[in-house]
């Protein structure tokens, strides 16, 4: 299994706007799922979206993990280890491998 090394960025975060993609919604853009920078609370759109801001946003500044922002979802990924996380049983933030 492979392991995160970046869990010492995941900070207790609110999301930025509750609206969308906050790069979309700047440039007009659609989006498909959204996801939340666990570092600063960017909200950005998914890798299946056509300009994939999560992503952009981790390469970009170095923000390596963002959670779903998706209604009944709870998971985290890794962009820099490519590790998929579930919530820990202590509470928001705290990351257990899946």
């Amino acid at each position: 299994m492979s392991a995160c090394t970046h869990i010492s960025f995941v900070q207790d975060v609110e999301p930025h706007t509750p609206l969308g993609c906050e790069d979309c919604l700047a440039t007009g853009g659609r989006w498909v799922h959204l996801r939340t920078c666990l570092t600063c609370g960017h909200v950005g759109c998914c890798d299946s979206s056509p300009n994939r801001h999560a992503s952009r946003h981790a390469g970009t500044v170095g923000h390596p993990i963002a959670e779903s922002f998706e209604p009944g979802e709870d998971w985290a990924w890794c962009f820099a280890d490519q590790v998929l996380f579930e919530p820990s049983p202590s509470g928001k933030g705290a990351r257990a491998h899946v």
